[in-house]
């Protein structure tokens, strides 16, 4: 008998114990989809070249005011023209006390379908 492990593709789900699939909610998926978004630089995925919010773009830039809103702008666009199952309230970009470094971007969205209220924050290291 063979005792490696079968290998599947990554992204297949896999049965539970009662033969059923678990999907992620619909929020859940959002939520993936949108931190997707943020880390994927704009040419990064193959056929879908300005796909992204191009934070990545910004890693040595400093943190400034005008690199701050410049990452506001940015991924206010990427996720309005890439996720359409939201409606995007806000994204604010502000400075992380005490680590000179560092950026908090949040995200405050509605699920379109539900109007549930979202809110979505991720760091994000700059030059200083």
């Amino acid at each position: 008998m063979n005792s490696r492990p079968l290998l599947n593709w990554p992204l297949l789900p896999v049965p539970d114990a009662h033969g059923r699939l678990g999907w992620p909610t619909l929020e859940r998926s959002i939520r993936d989809a949108i931190r997707i978004i943020l880390s994927t630089r704009p040419g990064e995925q193959l056929m879908r070249p300005s796909f992204g919010g191009g934070l990545e773009n910004m890693l040595h830039e400093p943190n400034t005011l005008a690199t701050r809103r410049a990452m506001r702008e940015l991924v206010q666009t990427a996720l309005e023209r890439h996720e359409r199952r939201i409606v995007l309230d806000a994204v604010e970009v502000h400075e992380v006390q005490g680590e000179p470094s560092q950026v908090r971007v949040e995200v405050a969205y509605r699920v379109a379908r539900t109007g549930a209220p979202v809110q979505l924050a991720v760091n994000v290291a700059l030059q200083g």
